[in-house]
């Protein structure tokens, strides 16, 4: 009797700790797989011509580290009067990296603000009554 308890009990903690490495495995691949947009605003100082900023740019490694690794843009644009805006998709690991390489690399040419964004079109699209959507 005492064996068919063992045994019994040896089951259940075998079956447990499978369930908990199973939930912590796809915990960690939700995590991976977690992406969020951020928008950045890279606002010109305008007292600096646009090679001026170019400089401070090269000199200070912006195209060599940023986006970082595991970071894709998604758009880059020119606002006029403003500086550029950069929409990137990132892993909410991320983010860090993310700041670190404004911080390290654009801070003389530019100054810098962060939105978390998000896409909103496929939730409003039936909504709208021209369905048309501009690609460039």
């Amino acid at each position: 009797m005492k064996n068919i308890l063992f045994t019994a009990l040896m089951m259940l903690f075998v079956i447990n700790l499978s369930n908990a490495q199973a939930a912590a495995k796809e915990n960690m691949e939700n995590e991976k797989s977690e992406k969020l947009l951020l928008t950045i605003f890279l606002k010109h100082d305008q007292s600096m011509n646009l090679n001026e900023i170019e400089d401070i740019r090269n000199e200070q490694g912006f195209y060599k580290n940023f986006p970082p690794e595991g970071v894709s843009v998604v758009n880059w644009y020119v606002v006029m009067g403003i500086g550029q805006m950069v929409v990137l998709e990132l892993p909410a690991s991320k983010l860090k990296e993310v700041n670190l390489a404004i911080e390290r690399t654009a801070w003389k040419a530019f100054r810098s603000e962060v939105y978390p964004t998000y896409d909103l079109y496929p939730i409003i699209e039936h909504k709208l009554g021209n369905k048309s959507k501009v690609s460039y």
